[in-house]
């Protein structure tokens, strides 16, 4: 790929194309477009997250870390139509394709920002990423230990990995780092993992002043 999927201003030419997100409870027609994360279809990690992860909580702030053009977020927000729903990317045209895609959609209760957007107060219960593995070790370390912190107590944050990208090493280092994981579905080369929020008497590990681990 000529260029990340993950810049803030994609230069690649724009080419708008459709997807279809089929599940057993919905069926989204989303509209992609080049320079974003699988534009051709909906990446196979996204389905299988979506496939296997529990309800998401019927209230309360849902976020769906490196949202693209939106197929996670709108599943929550229409799992979901109590709570609100969180996307956040650093890809601009990737969030304003997915506005869009709320908006065809019919799903008020979901918002797509840039991090530095979404207030630092805000505590999510819940988290469900197909995170982006690409960046590179240190810099999705760093993302995690970023926003795995503001789970709510008792809430969880899933994520999907492919086995052959480090899904177990990320498991055992997301454990290092005081954040109890469980691998709850494997499917296809994937794995979803379950992290769940730290008890509030135990020491977070966004508190520690050491790096990400490489």
């Amino acid at each position: 790929m000529g260029e990340h999927y993950f810049a803030e201003r994609p230069g690649a030419a724009a080419r708008r194309r459709t997807v279809d997100l089929v599940l057993p409870d919905l069926h989204l027609r989303l509209a992609t477009d080049s320079g974003m994360f699988s534009p051709d279809r909906v990446d196979p990690g996204t389905r299988v997250l979506l496939e296997t992860v529990p309800p998401p909580p019927p209230t309360g702030d849902l976020l769906d870390l490196g949202c693209g053009y939106g197929p996670i977020a709108l599943t929550m927000a229409s799992r979901s139509p109590q709570a609100s729903v969180w996307g956040v990317d650093v890809n601009q045209r990737a969030l304003e394709i997915a506005e869009e895609n709320a908006t065809a959609a019919g799903l008020d209760n979901v918002k797509f920002r840039a991090a530095d957007d979404v207030s630092p107060d805000l505590r999510f219960a819940a988290i469900w990423s197909n995170p982006p593995i690409r960046i590179g070790k240190a810099a999705l370390h760093g993302l995690l230990l970023a926003w795995l912190p503001r789970l709510a107590p008792g809430g969880a944050a899933h994520l999907v990995v492919q086995k052959h990208l480090g899904s177990d090493s990320l498991q055992r280092w997301l454990d290092a780092q005081g954040h109890r994981t469980t691998r709850i579905a494997s499917r296809s080369a994937y794995r979803v993992l379950r992290v769940d929020a730290p008890s509030p008497t135990a020491p977070s590990a966004a508190s520690t002043t050491e790096g990400p681990t490489r």
